[in-house]
Formats: structure tokens, C-alpha cells, sequence
């Protein structure tokens, strides 16, 4: 038959663009050993992983596009663009554009389940962010960006000295609420954009 044809894929070190097209098949090698059944479980097991992966990968491209769409974002709003020329601001502002254009033709979109509660506690979140982000005075939002880091160490038991945080400084109770109402997939999402956010306020690089 049909079935009795097909043999299992082994994977490989990884997947090429010629493995994701293959038609998963049934080893024969061990017909005589194994039941049709446990094999069936075997190719849905290489399928299973695969998926899982499918998943990780398009989550760290996500991660990455939020990444650039925070620099934008952060560039846009650098206090510094008012020591420019009107003409060199305008010539910035359609580059920026053009950049923002060209970001908005990626979609991605790995689907987190969320009920009600969760999807309006993670618009919260991005509220809180986005005001940090258009603040101009960067003393402010580095120390709301600690007290925002600090609810996600405390949240997940994570050491706040990975963060260069300090401690002392506290948390933010309103964005610790809306945190622990997010699913956990989105607070390691958050966590991770806020790092990346006071790694920015720490260093300072995007404009010298």
C-alpha cells in the first residue's frame, strides 16, 4: 500500500528549504520490529519538533522587528533632532519614513492565546513603554525603565544585577499589576524590550 512505501525523515543537523517540502515517510527498515502504530508516533514526534522550532524561529524574527521598530521609535524622539537644521530634519523625517515603510512590509504573526484580561493588561503594557519611549527627559525614563525592569525580576525570581538595575530605586506597582495579568510568554517578551530599552538609556549610542 501507499502507507507501506513511505520511511521516516531523519532531520539532520537541519532543515533545508528541499526538508521542509518532504512528504514524511514510514521506515520500512524496521517492519518487522516495530507496530504501524509507533511508527505513525515517530513521524508525528519529527513533526511535533519541527513545528516547535517553525514556532521559536519566527518568535526571535518577531523579537528582532520589535527591536528595530523601538530604535525607530527612540530616534524619532531623540531630544537632539531640534539641534538640526530645519532642512536636515526633514530630510531625517522622510528617511525615517522610508525606513518605516519598508519595516511595515514584514508580517509576522505567531499567535499567543490570550483571553480577555490579558489582552487588555498587554496593552497596558505597550502604554507604559510607549511613554517611556516619547519621554525626553532621560533621567525619568531610565529610572521608570528600572522600576518597570524590577517588576519583571521580581515576577520571575530573576537577579535584578542582570539588568545593571538598582534596586533601590523600586518598583512600579501599576506596571507590576499589569504584568502579572499578561500570559508568560508575553512577559519574557516584555522583559526582553525592556532590557533592550535600558540598554539603550545606558549607553546612549543611537545619537552621540
Amino acid at each position: 500500500s501507499e502507507e507501506e512505501n513511505m520511511e521516516v525523515d531523519n532531520g539532520g543537523a537541519g532543515p533545508s528549504s528541499s526538508d521542509w517540502s518532504l512528504i514524511p515517510k514510514i521506515d520500512e527498515s524496521g517492519i518487522n520490529e516495530k507496530p504501524l502504530m509507533e511508527r505513525f508516533i515517530a513521524i508525528l514526534d519529527q513533526l511535533d519538533s519541527k513545528v516547535e522550532k517553525l514556532r521559536n524561529d519566527a518568535l526571535l524574527l518577531q523579537e528582532k522587528k520589535d527591536s528595530l521598530l523601538m530604535s525607530v521609535d527612540l530616534l524619532k524622539n531623540s531630544d537632539h533632532i531640534t539641534d538640526l537644521t530645519e532642512n536636515e530634519q526633514e530630510e531625517l523625517s522622510c528617511y525615517v519614513q522610508r525606513i518605516s515603510g519598508r519595516l511595515s512590509t514584514v508580517t509576522l504573526s505567531v499567535c499567543t492565546v490570550r483571553d480577555k484580561s490579558q489582552e487588555d493588561s498587554l496593552h497596558e503594557i505597550n502604554r507604559f513603554i510607549d511613554a517611556l519611549i516619547c519621554d525626553r527627559d532621560q533621567v525619568s525614563s531610565r529610572l521608570r525603565c528600572q522600576q518597570f525592569l524590577n517588576a519583571c525580576s521580581t515576577n520571575d525570581h530573576g537577579t535584578i544585577a542582570e539588568n545593571s538595575c538598582n534596586e533601590f530605586v523600586g518598583v512600579d506597582k501599576k506596571f507590576e499589576t499589569s504584568l502579572l495579568g499578561c500570559t508568560l510568554d508575553d512577559q519574557k517578551n516584555i522583559k526582553k524590550r525592556l532590557q533592550a530599552l535600558f540598554a539603550y538609556f545606558n549607553s546612549q549610542t543611537v545619537v552621540s
